[in-house]
């Protein structure tokens, strides 16, 4: 059955790959990033890692690339492991309709962040680990290494710099809540570990594979429980609702499942039960999504009947 599984995966994967292949020379990178601008567009990969342990992929699956918004994911689930509830007095779980760089709502909401997958958002947690930890940055690093059980991954300090060269907007956003007492440290020390955990580089298939406690209620393969099963689906939930930044509504109707995205070009997406699946192009569109990537998924998605709005088996 597991061979068989596979090999369906394996042509599957293949299928999506070449089926997207006409979607590379859309959209454009990530120019506000110098080190990103510089990232060929006409890539893509895609891979799948199962609760039951298999891992297929296909085209450039094994292509490391910068995973940016992704790596919110991780810091978040380190900060709910050190703060547990008490962190959503800082930040709030509504979708926020603007860009993911806005500073619009924060006056309005008097610097409470809508969610934490907005940049305000995740500098609000990258505050939290500041906070925890002497080198916060380094600490989303390791926690990835935990999940994987390997260290190959690390830090891009080219696009890390990179980055933090150009943090202007972001460094408003950081002041702006701090005049609200929302956040609490340093911000240039905030802003280089915020730098340094978006600049870590991946594989679809190290990604996929990192993010399966999300798919496998709180639990990963080898390692054991890394969130109790309700932050899990809550952290879901918001990757639903929240994950694709103002583009979020959109995801959920064509994909309708949990998906996280990056300009660096990648989308995950998360199949409760059963699997994740990662898939990467540089080319963005206006919102700052992987056009090939989003299409891949939603082939993948449509293929298997994954949408968690599906009929169970034999429902009606």
């Amino acid at each position: 059955m597991r061979h068989a599984m596979q090999h369906d995966l394996d042509t599957l994967l293949r299928t999506i790959a070449a089926d997207v292949q006409p979607l590379l020379g859309e959209g454009g990178v990530a120019e506000y990033i110098p080190a990103l601008a510089r990232v060929p567009r006409a890539q893509f990969g895609i891979a799948v890692a199962t609760v039951g342990g298999e891992c297929v992929g296909a085209g450039e699956c094994d292509t490391r690339f910068s995973i940016q918004s992704l790596s919110k994911l991780f810091a978040l689930t380190l900060a709910l492991q050190r703060e547990g509830d008490a962190l959503w007095r800082r930040v709030a779980r509504e979708p926020s309709g603007t860009p993911f760089n806005s500073l619009v709502l924060l006056e309005r909401e008097r610097g409470i962040p809508r969610n934490p997958f907005v940049n305000a958002g995740a500098l609000v947690v990258t505050d939290v680990l500041c906070s925890r930890y002497l080198q916060p940055g380094r600490a989303v690093l390791e926690f990835v290494h935990r999940l994987l059980g390997e260290t190959g991954v690390a830090i891009d300090t080219e696009v890390a710099q990179s980055e933090r060269a150009h943090s202007d907007r972001n460094a408003a956003i950081a002041h702006f809540m701090r005049g609200f007492d929302n956040l609490h440290g340093d911000v240039a020390e905030v802003l280089d570990a915020y730098c340094a955990q978006c600049a870590i580089a991946m594989s679809c298939r190290e990604l996929a594979r990192a993010a399966l406690f999300l798919a496998a209620d709180g639990r990963q393969p080898r390692v054991g429980e890394v969130l109790a099963p309700l932050a899990a689906r809550r952290i879901n939930a918001l990757m639903l609702t929240c994950g694709a930044y103002d583009a979020a509504g959109d995801f959920a109707f064509r994909i309708g499942l949990p998906t996280k995205t990056g300009v660096g070009g990648g989308v995950l997406a998360i199949v409760p039960g059963k699997l994740c699946v990662c898939a990467w192009a540089p080319g963005l569109d206006a919102n700052g999504n992987s056009i090939a990537a989003a299409a891949a998924i939603e082939r993948f998605a449509a293929a298997t009947g994954s949408s968690i709005f599906a009929a169970p088996p034999g429902g009606h």
